[in-house]
């Protein structure tokens, strides 16, 4: 396990760059999620781009709706939304704002609070697994639409906080397609992890839905 040696929070000029900037520079940050019954800690270890109106796999491509209406506003909000009618996904705004980009949070190692996390990812088979994917990662966390516009640049003990953590170097860092992007989104290779890291989520291309017979 890898220590956060920086508990300084991440300010909002970090957030306010490029997607593309923004996002490998996520991996090794420490995310503090702040819940009822104590602090979850998050070490980042995989994350997508979402470069909006110019990224046809973005919520935000077809313009402001009340869902991605968060996307719109000032970087380093978080901005969750709802999917499959069953799961809650988290991702970070960047950029200035009303250029509505985004990082998803793709997985995590859960370094610190994996006892509660463990609560709420119940089918988990060891804690490498625990926020091993988009979805998981945001049941570990205990997040959900109500998180919809926190902003993660408040101190520790506000409900979300994005600490510098221990930044990865580049070389450390591997890139490839999103997993299950359509279409012209699908190509583009803003897929960012650790490279051989245990806790980061299998590629998965693409794959249509069977229409209902």
């Amino acid at each position: 396990m890898i220590a956060a040696t920086d508990r300084t929070p991440l300010t909002r000029e970090f957030f306010d760059r490029p997607v593309l900037d923004v996002a490998p520079d996520l991996l090794g940050r420490t995310l503090v999620r702040t819940t009822p019954d104590g602090p979850i800690e998050l070490r980042l270890t995989e994350v997508e781009a979402y470069d909006g109106p110019n990224d046809p796999g973005s919520h935000a491509c077809r313009g402001r709706t009340p869902r991605n209406d968060v996307m719109f506003g000032p970087p380093g909000h978080v901005y969750v939304y709802f999917t499959y009618g069953m799961w809650f996904c988290m991702n970070l705004v960047c950029g200035p704002e009303g250029m509505p980009c985004g990082v998803l949070l793709r997985a995590g190692e859960v370094t610190e609070g994996a006892e509660l996390a463990r609560k709420r990812r119940l089918s988990a088979r060891n804690d490498k697994e625990l926020a091993k994917g988009p979805a998981r990662l945001a049941t570990a966390l205990d997040v959900d639409r109500t998180l919809d516009g926190t902003d993660a640049c408040a101190p520790e003990g506000a409900p979300l906080t994005l600490l510098t953590g221990t930044p990865v170097h580049s070389d450390q860092v591997r890139n490839g397609p999103r997993t299950g992007v359509a279409g012209d989104g699908g190509v583009h290779p803003w897929r960012f992890w650790i490279d051989n890291d245990p806790t980061v989520s299998p590629y998965r291309a693409h794959t249509p839905r069977r229409p209902r017979t």
